[in-house]
């Protein structure tokens, strides 16, 4: 058996026994942001656990049979196809980055309209943003929050996440005074942010239904969907190296193929 063929046969047995504990444990969606936050994600790792297609592969590859290679090659080019397909949108739509410096802040705040319209759409939409809302406001990330800081500096100064920064407290630009990461004093002229009239000191309230907290959910995803970017580059350069690879054990296979038909028609 050809290297190239041992190579082919050996990588799909160890991407079958890799693929295993992906599937069945899976990428659990974070509470924060959402089933449909947290999809960047799921997308890559269920894309990953895909690329194992291992049966064909590893049967065709070490029994040298052309049919089994040609499924598999066909599958595997089928799924970089589906990855890079994948990858160019989750860049496209992760390019705009609604974030912007506020002075004497070391956190950074968002504005809703500064994201891509397909995540907007899809995260903004009445009917998405209430599921989303009643989870936000079941959550503790907020109230997390509100217990790590002693002194207003240790809060101005450190980086916050983005849905920390949208949520759980007033825009900058309203001129809310500091009591605590999430209990803030109303000013007597808030600024003309429409944001500044729907801050509420309650808990369950806070700024959940601001732009603000959109635009930061939005920061938080995007970040995510930056991380499984990494995933799935890396994916697609493995699949397409193994690719070749079975290309190579396909060739060997038609030469195979080729001698046994030679030796029949002369014995």
């Amino acid at each position: 058996m050809a290297v190239s063929n041992t190579i082919t046969a050996v990588l799909n047995f160890v991407a079958l026994m890799c693929s295993i504990p992906i599937i069945v444990c899976g990428s659990p969606p974070s509470k924060t942001t959402s089933a449909s936050a947290s999809s960047g994600g799921q997308w890559s790792s269920s894309a990953s656990s895909s690329s194992s297609s291992p049966s064909p592969g590893s049967s065709g590859a070490f029994w040298n049979r052309q049919g089994l290679l040609a499924l598999y090659l066909f599958a595997m080019a089928a799924l970089i196809v589906l990855l890079l397909s994948l990858l160019i949108f989750a860049f496209v739509v992760t390019r705009p980055d609604g974030s912007y410096p506020v002075y004497g802040r070391g956190y950074k705040e968002y504005r809703f309209d500064g994201f891509s319209n397909w995540l907007k759409t899809y995260v903004g939409s009445p009917e998405n943003w209430a599921k989303i809302r009643t989870c936000l406001s079941e959550s503790d990330f907020c109230t997390k929050l509100a217990s790590n800081y002693l002194t207003p500096d240790q809060f101005f100064q450190d980086d916050i996440s983005p849905l920390q920064s949208g949520c759980c407290k007033p825009p900058t630009v309203c001129g809310y005074g500091y009591v605590n990461p999430t209990v803030w004093v109303n000013p007597s002229n808030p600024g003309a942010d429409p944001d500044c009239s729907l801050w509420n000191n309650d808990p369950s309230q806070l700024c959940y239904g601001c732009a603000s907290c959109k635009a930061g959910l939005l920061g938080n995803l995007r970040k995510e969907w930056r991380k499984a970017n990494v995933v799935l580059i890396i994916a697609l350069v493995v699949l397409i190296w193994v690719y070749l690879i079975a290309c190579s054990a396909f060739k060997n296979a038609q030469t195979e193929d080729l001698f046994r038909r030679y030796k029949r028609g002369y014995v």
